[in-house]
């Protein structure tokens, strides 16, 4: 790998991240599915259907948000009837995010949305190079600096 192979995937995973949080893909995506769902409400529905019901502070730390802009997203998803409170069994003090049945209807016709997307832009690879690409990007996600909840140290200083 040369020096500037680790420079290259960042300025790459940025223009990703840049482009994955633009209004107009997102308006294509969530298209016809209520009022409620949009870019900014869509990550707590993709976070619930990944993870199951959560706490406001819980969701926050798994979509990258605080908790007071989850509880104000959320409300607007229960009012659109697509996710539900519901007592935390655990802490009856405590109340959980859960979504509903149209709340993981939503979420799986997004999902199909992008998979589509995604299977239209590799139609022109080699079915190899596609599926090299899969594998080797989820290894990246799996292991890399994305990786979720691994201990590993601290990240060297810049000289």
């Amino acid at each position: 790998m040369t020096d500037s192979t680790g420079q290259d995937i960042a300025e790459a995973l940025g223009l990703l991240l840049r482009r994955s949080t633009r209004a107009d893909l997102h308006a294509r995506l969530t298209e016809g599915l209520g009022e409620g769902v949009d870019a900014l409400t869509y990550p707590l529905l993709s976070g619930l259907a990944r993870t199951g019901p959560l706490s406001a502070a819980d969701l926050g730390r798994e979509v990258g948000l605080d908790r007071t802009t989850v509880t104000r997203r959320a409300d607007r998803l229960e009012r659109t009837g697509l996710l539900e409170r519901r007592p935390d069994p655990a802490d009856g003090r405590a109340t959980l995010l859960a979504l509903t049945g149209d709340g993981h209807d939503t979420v799986a016709v997004t999902r199909r949305r992008l998979a589509a997307d995604i299977e239209t832009s590799l139609a022109g690879w080699p079915p190899a190079e596609a599926r090299t690409f899969a594998r080797l990007l989820r290894r990246f996600l799996d292991e890399g600096p994305f990786a979720p909840d691994r201990d590993r140290p601290p990240a060297p200083a810049p000289r």
